[in-house]
């Protein structure tokens, strides 16, 4: 069980699958750890039903048998690269429905748990880690996989059990975050941004046809209100490297990586998140998910 340390200010990822603190938000908890925070990233499951999304390995019979634990292996190479310490919550990949209707999720998986059942886990590493911030996704999961949507629940849930004495009273010492954010990954913002340096830099843009896949959506994403700017640019090269890290999961060759790092420098400098609660004074936008905070603590 993760330990809370001497570092003042300590930051709380919760995600749903390894690979998922690549995908959003690492460039900011790069930065973070470089300036002495101490970041902990949560994995709610181990990933076992993720398809394999990069070519050169998918119909491998070796891969596919050893899904688990190669997924395992590369959440240990990524988190490494990042500087993040990480903890397994241990609860099972429910994978991702496909059909119409969708199928049911298969039985014990985390998408079919008792909100209750994974907030106490969640709560307990709270409190042993004692984090001031929290991030985590919206409540459509920042797209609709059920892990993604239970992963929001359970977070919100223990955001509010932490600090109750009455609630999961054997999970530790009470304790108080100050702050919770959803991340904010693809923007309309962002992508709109980013398609313009790509036009502007005479190179083709892989958001030509963003609006239109938009509008394909069986049900419309929630639009994210950007709170909180984090300007991370010289981190990029980190997160790309961890993405890369979990090579069943990414094509290297795929959309993440068309956009020169030149250019999303120059266009989009920062990762963004939404601030949905806040229990120290902070005045919005912000630059720091530690604003606020770190009058608190210091």
């Amino acid at each position: 069980m993760v330990a809370v340390t001497d570092a003042p200010l300590r930051l709380m990822a919760v995600h749903a699958h390894p690979d998922d603190e690549s995908s959003k938000g690492a460039a900011a908890a790069a930065r973070y750890v470089d300036e002495g925070v101490d970041v902990l990233v949560v994995t709610c499951t181990g990933g076992e039903r993720g398809s394999i999304l990069n070519p050169a390995l998918a119909g491998r019979p070796e891969v596919e048998a050893n899904i688990a634990e190669i997924r395992r292996d590369e959440m240990a190479w990524a988190r490494s690269i990042l500087g993040v310490r990480q903890e397994w919550l241990g609860f099972m990949d429910s994978g991702f429905p496909e059909g119409d209707p969708p199928p049911p999720l298969p039985p014990g998986c985390f998408g079919s748990i008792p909100v209750a059942e994974g907030a106490r886990a969640l709560v307990r590493v709270i409190r042993a880690f004692r984090p001031q911030v929290i991030t985590t996704y919206d409540e459509q999961g920042g797209y609709p996989h059920p892990d993604h949507v239970m992963t929001h629940k359970i977070t919100m849930a223990a955001f509010e059990a932490a600090p109750d004495p009455s609630a999961y009273p054997q999970e530790g010492a009470p304790w108080q975050p100050l702050k919770l954010y959803y991340n904010v990954g693809f923007s309309p913002q962002r992508t709109a941004a980013l398609h313009q340096a790509m036009l502007a830099h005479g190179l083709a843009s892989p958001y030509q046809d963003a609006a239109s896949r938009a509008s394909r959506r069986p049900e419309p994403r929630r639009e994210p209100t950007i709170t909180t700017r984090v300007p991370c640019a010289d981190w990029f090269p980190r997160r790309d490297a961890a993405l890369k890290a979990h090579a069943t999961q990414v094509d290297p060759n795929g959309g993440f990586f068309r956009v020169p790092l030149d250019i999303q420098r120059e266009a989009w400098p920062t990762e963004d998140f939404e601030l949905v609660r806040a229990l120290v004074p902070t005045a919005l936008p912000e630059d720091d998910l530690f604003a606020g905070v770190r009058e608190t603590v210091g």
